[in-house]
């Protein structure tokens, strides 16, 4: 009995060592979760003007209250628009919901290079007044494979990039696809049909979709779903029940643009052949295809795309779209006009991180351009 007293005393020293071992064990995220005072956007304010010009991101660290310079406005090559909150919010993309409303989301919390909690979404009527929605899909709680840290400069994050909100007409609800930084994709499902979830993954496992960054998702007329993500090039039919890919395809870019001014340095090094280099956006406007990336177009971060009559191409007409306005999407309104998304990311657009939308037109040959008549800007009311 002694003997048996002693080895089960021996046992619990050793489970209790361990436990405090690991209740002592560092948070890997606990540093930067100290430097930064959240992980979430929040509802953001009502911009009002001389309200500052909003923040500055990245691997360094945040820089609030950011001076852009504007000059893409003062050089007439953009409106004077107006964000539509005070909220710092990245790679913001709207959808048109089922239900008449709008649906906004993008990469949120303090500093996405060192961590956020998840996906926040926003509602609005009418693109002018703006409720917050809240967090709907939270990665510590809800992830799976997600909520491992992973290295990003140097540093174990886990933080999510560029996750846009889908409405599927032939599925009657909402898709959510995003990135984990520095690489790997996933796919959520509504498993209630309604924008606010909640979520779940239906890839086998709850997987992961692909490795990269930058997804996108499109709807085509026939209900049909295609992916593509990061710099473009690659599109993939999306098996019906969205766990995976049913046929992936390289589609080509006719006449690609050669001029190096119009390139970021490492399309430059790649021979200047593709769509761009991150930011993917693939829709359908006026029955024509458009497909593309972000690009550095004369130093601007715009979002430039290719035209084709068939989803697999050939594309071609590579441009630039909304001068300042990559790292976003397009999408069309209940009245039919067409929108391309903003945010600024480059010190040249008319703030920094934070929500907006350009009014586009379309030419006779389908490329696009800032439309002369934009809202927020002269007048209170819509056109």
């Amino acid at each position: 009995m002694n003997a048996a007293l002693t080895r089960f005393a021996a046992i619990a020293a050793v489970l209790w060592a361990t436990f405090n071992c690991l209740a002592a064990a560092p948070d890997p995220l606990a540093a930067a979760k100290a430097a930064l005072p959240g992980g979430i956007s929040g509802p953001g304010e009502p911009w009002t003007d001389g309200t500052g010009s909003g923040w500055r991101s990245g691997p360094g660290g945040l820089v609030p209250e950011h001076q852009a310079t504007g000059s893409v406005v003062k050089e007439g090559l953009l409106p004077p628009i107006k964000p539509l909150l005070k909220l710092h919010i990245r790679d913001t993309v709207i959808c048109l919901g089922g239900d008449g409303n709008y649906y906004m989301t993008g990469s949120t919390g303090d500093n996405i290079w060192a961590f956020n909690d998840g996906v926040e979404l926003w509602r609005s009527p009418d693109l002018q007044n703006w409720t917050y929605v809240g967090l709907v899909w939270d990665v510590r709680k809800e992830g799976t494979w997600e909520k491992t840290p992973r290295n990003l400069h140097g540093k174990e994050v886990v933080s999510i990039w560029a996750p846009e909100i889908h409405y599927l007409k032939k599925l009657n609800t909402y898709a959510i696809v995003l990135s984990m930084a520095p690489s790997g994709i996933t796919i959520l499902k509504s498993s209630t049909g309604r924008p606010e979830g909640p979520y779940v993954n239906p890839v086998p496992g709850g997987g992961m979709l692909r490795p990269g960054i930058d997804p996108t998702l499109f709807e085509d007329d026939d209900g049909k779903v295609y992916f593509a993500n990061g710099a473009g090039g690659v599109i993939s039919l999306m098996k019906d029940d969205l766990s995976g890919f049913a046929v992936t395809k390289s589609v080509a870019l006719l006449n690609p643009d050669h001029n190096p001014a119009h390139h970021a340095a490492k399309v430059v090094q790649r021979g200047m052949n593709g769509f761009g280099h991150e930011g993917a956006v693939l829709f359908k406007a006026n029955g024509k295809y458009y497909h593309g990336a972000v690009d550095n177009y004369e130093g601007r971060y715009s979002s430039c795309v290719a035209i084709a009559d068939n989803i697999w191409g050939p594309y071609d007409k590579w441009h630039e779209t909304v001068p300042c306005g990559g790292g976003t999407g397009f999408f069309e309104d209940k009245q039919g006009r067409w929108w391309c998304t903003f945010f600024g990311n480059d010190n040249a657009a008319p703030w920094r991180e934070m929500p907006g939308i350009v009014r586009i037109q379309f030419a006779p040959d389908g490329k696009i351009s800032v439309s002369p008549h934009q809202p927020f800007v002269d007048e209170p009311k819509w056109k």
